[in-house]
C-alpha cells in the first residue's frame, strides 16, 4: 500500500530531490524497470489497483486470519488471484513492449526477475492452500448431508 501508492500519487518522484527513502527506492527500482521511472500508463494502473483495492485487502485479510474470521480463505484467494493478475499483465505488457527497460543485467535479474518472483510464488500458493481448505470444507458438507439421509 505505501510504496506502490507513494509511486502512484507522486507523479514526479523521479525527479525530486529529496532525502525520502521511497524516492529513493522507486529510483533504484526504476534501474531494474524503466517503465516505472516514465511512469508507463499500464505501470500506473496495476500498481493503483494494488495500493487502493489489494492494500486494504490485505489488511482486512490479516485481521480476518487473526481473529479466525469465516471469511479469510476466500479473502485471501482473491487477494492472490488479483496480484497474480497484476503480476501477468506487469510481465505480458513488458514482453510486448520489447522486454528492455532494465539499465543492465545486473539490475534485470536481481530486479525484474528476482523480486517479481516473490509476488508469483507466494500467491499461488495461497490460492493453492485456499482451494484444498475449500474442496476440503465441501467434501465434510456432503458427509454431513450424507448421514442425514
Amino acid at each position: 500500500m505505501i510504496l506502490e501508492g507513494y509511486f502512484v500519487f507522486s507523479p514526479e518522484f523521479f525527479k525530486k530531490k529529496t532525502p525520502c527513502y521511497l524516492t529513493e527506492v522507486l529510483k533504484e527500482y526504476s534501474k531494474g524497470d524503466s517503465r516505472y521511472a516514465a511512469k508507463e500508463s499500464g505501470i500506473v494502473a496495476v500498481e493503483g489497483i494494488t495500493a487502493v483495492l489489494e492494500g486494504p485487502a490485505s489488511l482486512l485479510a490479516a485481521y480476518a486470519i487473526a481473529t479466525k474470521k469465516p471469511y479469510s480463505c476466500l479473502l485471501q484467494a482473491a487477494i492472490s488471484l488479483a496480484q497474480l493478475y497484476g503480476t501477468a499483465v506487469y510481465f505480458i505488457t513488458s514482453y510486448l513492449d520489447g522486454n528492455d527497460f532494465a539499465a543492465s543485467l545486473y539490475y534485470y535479474y536481481p530486479y525484474y526477475i528476482i523480486a517479481n518472483s516473490f509476488w508469483v510464488v507466494i500467491p499461488t500458493l495461497v490460492v493453492i492452500r485456499c482451494w484444498e481448505k475449500t474442496c476440503a470444507a465441501f467434501q465434510i458438507q456432503d458427509q454431513k448431508k450424507t448421514k442425514i439421509r
